[in-house]
Order: structure tokens, then sequence, then C-alpha cells
């Protein structure tokens, strides 16, 4: 289904909300933010996302610990409560063109189906795009299909052939390197392997992914099992948290002496390059390749940082 043109009296082009921080950012880095009308209330890069109409919000109380924060997901899981909620009077008011969601995730933004039954209710007739990368290809892939779905099509091929000549460039850095075994955490309280596109990010990066699988979703592990799984770099990524939060965790993993002796130990900026399938993934892959071949790469001292 093509796009419509906006109503009568706005300006061209489509009027779009995201349910995604990364599709925002995709929509952003395609020229299109005038025509973003409603984001999620974690939508925070770039800057400008935070002046748009918040539209979701998350049902999580703040202030939760790691642990406090996957026990309350679980229970609500386990009784068919929502993480997410979705305010219908703002989508009645912008009347969306084209609405970008996900089912990859219940814990990340609201569902596909609980946005296709507001839609309903309210009798708007906007086109829901869902995005479901599993990959970093598909990441990238994404690009493509949200220029198409908002009418930009030649700058998404623009940006997708930048993507992967960044990508071509790290790999050229890093080959012929020695590939150190890379174990990264999307949580630690309980651990959780993360997987998606994020065992691809350590490939690229020129290690060797370990525990996570490629195009699964993060999985709940051990810390025994963490220890059997011989990394040479253990990455903390927890999922919702920028750089000084991640240090602050893979802090109290060393003092608890979660992790063994001779491990080098980083903590990233998860939400900026790592977790949201977004074009600054790639940025996450060159401060990985920084951290995993010193010299081969300028670091980048903004995404990651060295604990041990």
């Amino acid at each position: 289904m093509p796009p419509r043109t906006r109503h009568a009296g706005s300006v061209g082009g489509v009027r779009i909300v995201s349910l995604l921080p990364s599709t925002t950012e995709i929509v952003f880095a395609l020229g299109a933010g005038d025509e973003l009308a409603g984001v999620t209330v974690d939508c925070d890069y770039p800057p400008a996302a935070r002046a748009k109409r918040i539209v979701s919000g998350s049902a999580l109380p703040p202030g939760l610990t790691p642990a406090q924060i996957d026990a309350e997901v679980r229970r609500r899981l386990a009784e068919g409560q929502a993480l997410y909620h979705l305010d219908e009077g703002a989508l009645a008011d912008i009347d969306p063109d084209v609405i970008l969601t996900q089912d990859l995730c219940e814990v990340c933004a609201v569902a596909t189906a609980s946005v296709d039954e507001a839609l309903a209710h309210l009798g708007c007739d906007g086109r829901v795009l869902t995005v479901d990368p599993g990959t970093l290809e598909e990441v990238v892939e994404s690009v493509t299909t949200i220029g198409a779905a908002i009418g930009r099509e030649k700058p998404a091929r623009d940006l997708t052939a930048e993507l992967r000549g960044r990508l071509a460039a790290v790999a050229g850095a890093v080959a012929g390197r020695p590939r150190p075994r890379v174990a990264v955490l999307e949580w630690i309280d309980p651990p959780f392997a993360a997987g998606h596109w994020v065992p691809d990010m350590v490939t690229a990066a020129g290690g060797t992914s370990v525990l996570g699988r490629v195009g699964d979703r993060s999985v709940t592990t051990s810390w025994q099992d963490v220890r059997h799984a011989s990394a040479d770099v253990i990455v903390v990524a927890p999922c919702g948290f920028h750089l000084d939060g991640a240090v602050d965790q893979a802090q109290k993993v060393l003092a608890d002496r979660r992790i063994p002796d001779g491990i080098a130990v980083w903590a990233v900026d998860a939400d900026a390059a790592f977790v949201r399938p977004g074009p600054r993934l790639i940025d996450g892959v060159q401060a990985l390749a920084a951290a995993l071949h010193p010299g081969a790469l300028g670091e980048r001292p903004d995404l990651a940082r060295r604990i041990r």
C-alpha cells in the first residue's frame, strides 16, 4: 500500500508515528524528521526526537534494580499484562498515515496486535509497518523498507550504501588478526546472552561470539555458563542503559566476583549502539573492533569503556 498524502492544510509528505527508538532514528536519518508526529518515551535520539509528541510509554515503575526489572517483566508477561501503554487519544489526534512498530520483543515496545486493535477502535486507517530485523544485514535492509514506506527511497539507498561501506572498512582493518572469544551480556541480574544482531556485530568487529546466537532471541543464561564459555572478553551491554549505567553494572559484576580473573571486561552504551536496531549499530561495531583490536581503528570512549 503506498503512503497516503497528508490531510488538507498540512505540509506534503506522510504523517508518521514511530513506536521504536530505532525506527525514530531511521526516520530522522532519512530526512523525514519533520514528518514524524509521534514517538515513544524512549525515543531520545537524535535530540530533536524529544520534542515530538509521546504516544507510548513504559508501564514499569521507575527506579527498579536490574533484578527487580526482570522480576516485574516476568510477572506482567505471565499475567498477560502489557509492558507499554499506548495513548489512543494522541494516536487519534495525529491520525497517522504510517505507524512503525515491531513484534520482535515484548519488552521493547507496543506489540503490533495492540496497535492494530487501537486503530480499529479509533477508526484510523493508517498503515502499520512491522519492522523485525534479526540479523545485522536485516537491520541495514530495514532502512530500505522504511524508506519505501515513507517515500524516501533515494536517501534510504544512500544510507544503506554508507553503512555497508563502513562495515567493509572495519572488515579490512581487522582482517588477518586473531579473533578473541567475546561474550556480550544484555542483562546482568540474571545474566542474558545477547542474540539477534549482536553476534553479527561481534563477527564484524573481528571477534568470535560465544553464548548468544545470530538471529535468535536473547536468552537467560547463568554465571556458570558465562565462565564455561571461556571468553577472552566480556562486554556488558544492558538493554535500556547508556554508558554510565553499563559501567555501574559492570563494576558491580566485578565486585561480586562473577567473572574470573584474566578476562577483559568492557562496558558499552547499549542503547546508543548495541540493542536498538538502527544505523548506530555500525558505531557499535567500530567501538567493539577498537576494543578487541587496539590500534586497528580509532577508539570510541563515548561508546565503550574498559573496566578491567
